[in-house]
């Protein structure tokens, strides 16, 4: 089964810096076949043979600490979770310029349309989706600064996620099917 990694907090600071390198080496000690890494934000594609990611995050946690002597928040997706989250970005939704494009992957326990509720944002201002697996978030880069996700930082429910923005989740799908 073909999977992506998304690790929490990688190469955001001084604290928990990895070479991909030595990442990648992780995961193929750890019995994953296939392993790509894709930029320096903590971003593995691999394959596996067990189909229960619980128990697999969870020995990929384990040697990702035994290799670097800290532990990570990794989050798993297989490759049809990622075409649902990444399908359901409309096309025109980009990182550039003119707009700001985000995918925050959930967590299993915050997974739920029921998301949104705790999340004040202002339609005339972004748009926020959610969709099985992830919010999708997009606002012109005029009104960035004025979002209501930013209040989302040290909040219970941002310790539950994981953020790329459009551009690399987009290229993570493509990576997973080649």
């Amino acid at each position: 089964m073909r999977y992506i990694a998304l690790l929490r907090g990688v190469n955001v600071g001084v604290s928990k810096r990895l070479d991909m390198k030595e990442l990648k080496a992780a995961f193929e000690q750890a019995g994953m076949t296939s392993v790509r890494t894709y930029i320096n934000s903590g971003n593995v594609i691999f394959s596996s043979g067990t189909d229960d990611p619980v128990a697999l995050a969870g020995l990929l946690e384990e040697a990702i600490e035994k290799r670097f002597g800290f532990g990570l928040d990794l989050l798993l997706r297989d490759m049809e979770s990622m075409r649902t989250i990444v399908h359901a970005m409309p096309p025109d939704w980009t990182n550039d310029q003119a707009m700001k494009c985000d995918v925050l992957f959930l967590w299993r326990d915050v997974d739920s349309p029921a998301v949104l509720d705790g999340i004040d944002f202002d339609p005339e201002l972004e748009d926020v989706r959610y969709v099985p697996g992830a919010i999708i978030r997009r606002v012109d880069r005029e009104n960035a600064g004025r979002s209501a996700l930013l209040s989302l930082v040290g909040t219970p429910l941002y310790r539950q996620l994981t953020i790329r923005n459009c551009n690399p989740a987009r290229k993570l799908l493509k990576l997973m099917e080649e």
